[in-house]
């Protein structure tokens, strides 16, 4: 069995007010009750402990409604970076890794067609200039193939000049980085140094098969619209190809990632608390996470849709003190030091250090992109207000 997470025996215990609290989960639950969502699930957490975890709704499983309980797992997609990125945060710790070193100095077959000059720093920042960058089935499930389409990938304009989202292949170049510094494959490093040490045995980068019966389908809930700009990636039948088991096998490391909402919500605390999970393990110093949150993009970088300035940290988004938050994922009531990373179809997953609140919320089902927006921003305004 795994071991109980720790949860407060009233909200008020972990510093939460219980109205407040009441009051996001009556929101999480209309978009259920109206039918724009067929489940949800959303939990909140401070001073290392849940103080509220609730699911609604239904889960399609192998192709059968069922109601969706606190047991279901969703496929929490991008904000599996912040995951990963945490284990790549251990590595700077470690001594094992500079933001200054050039990716191809730690990965040769990376520095073709121009790529040897991308920095780590710019990689993790999502400027290195190479986001239109396919690696998929029938490549990413061997480390031979991933490094065929890293020596194929092109440039799509010089390095550090200017910012858009790398949807995948970041983070596959990460777990190439975590498996050539420590010489462990980067599931099984993000498992043993993040996942298990802060507890978190219900979340999962590779998803073993016997627990597919656990986890719910995505579900379009309208008709699948194309990507937007720079997201080319993100295809409706590049989500959908979740629902399959072996897709969920390989552990995706920019999305790929399954979870409830409480592990999502958890794993923000020990990079809230000075790297100390609940159970005591340190999992990173103090100092090393406010290296990896600060934000380093410059004024420049800027949503190549919206036109906001971006705000990134490293492989991670930072809300801002610039009245732009709710275009960052976060809530308008959000610390301009909160930080995380949403996914697809509007999974939200952040910690706000002022407060000490963390928010994990999943679902299973997609929506246009404006109401999922907007859902994203109520919710998580909600949940950054809930503490006494």
């Amino acid at each position: 069995m795994p071991t109980a997470l720790p949860i407060a025996s009233k909200p008020e215990e972990a510093g939460i007010d219980s109205e407040k609290l009441e009051a996001l989960f009556a929101r999480a639950r209309r978009d259920v009750e109206d039918g724009t969502l067929p489940g949800a699930q959303v939990a909140v957490a401070r001073n290392g402990q849940l103080a509220g975890f609730r699911t609604f709704g239904t889960a399609t499983i192998a192709g059968a409604a069922q109601p969706a309980t606190n047991d279901t797992l969703y496929t929490i997609f991008s904000s599996t970076k912040a995951i990963v990125a945490a284990a790549a945060w251990t590595l700077f710790e470690d001594g094992l890794l500079r933001l200054d070193e050039r990716v191809a100095g730690i990965i040769p077959e990376f520095g073709t067609n121009g790529k040897d000059v991308v920095t780590v720093e710019q990689a993790m920042l999502h400027i290195g200039g190479f986001p239109m960058a396919p690696l998929g089935p029938g490549e990413w499930e061997t480390r031979e193939g991933r490094l065929a389409a890293f020596s194929r990938w092109q440039l799509n304009w010089e390095p550090g000049t200017q910012f858009q989202y790398h949807a995948t292949s970041l983070h596959w170049v990460l777990a190439e980085i975590i498996e050539r510094r420590t010489g462990v494959e980067f599931r099984q490093f993000v498992r043993q140094r993040i996942i298990e040490p802060m507890g978190l045995e219900q979340m999962y980068l590779g998803l073993p098969a016997a627990l597919n019966s656990r986890v719910a389908d995505v579900v379009y809930m309208a008709p699948p619209e194309p990507p937007p700009g720079g997201y080319g990636e993100v295809t409706p039948e590049a989500i959908l190809a979740f629902n399959e088991p072996q897709v969920r096998a390989v552990g995706v490391p920019g999305g790929g990632g399954v979870s409830r909402a409480a592990e999502l919500a958890l794993f923000y605390q020990p990079l809230l608390n000075g790297g100390v999970a609940a159970n005591g393990n340190r999992i990173l110093k103090a100092e090393t996470i406010e290296f990896a949150t600060r934000p380093r993009t410059k004024e420049h970088h800027r949503d190549p849709i919206l036109g906001h300035p971006i705000n990134r940290a490293l492989a991670v988004q930072v809300a801002g003190d610039d009245g732009a938050s709710n275009l960052r994922g976060f809530g308008r009531t959000c610390s301009p030091r909160t930080f995380g990373h949403g996914g697809a179809g509007g999974q939200i997953g952040w910690g706000d250090p002022e407060s000490g609140i963390s928010l994990g919320y999943c679902t299973n089902g997609f929506v246009d992109e404006i109401a999922q927006g907007r859902r994203i921003t109520a919710i998580s305004s909600l949940a950054a207000i809930c503490g006494i």
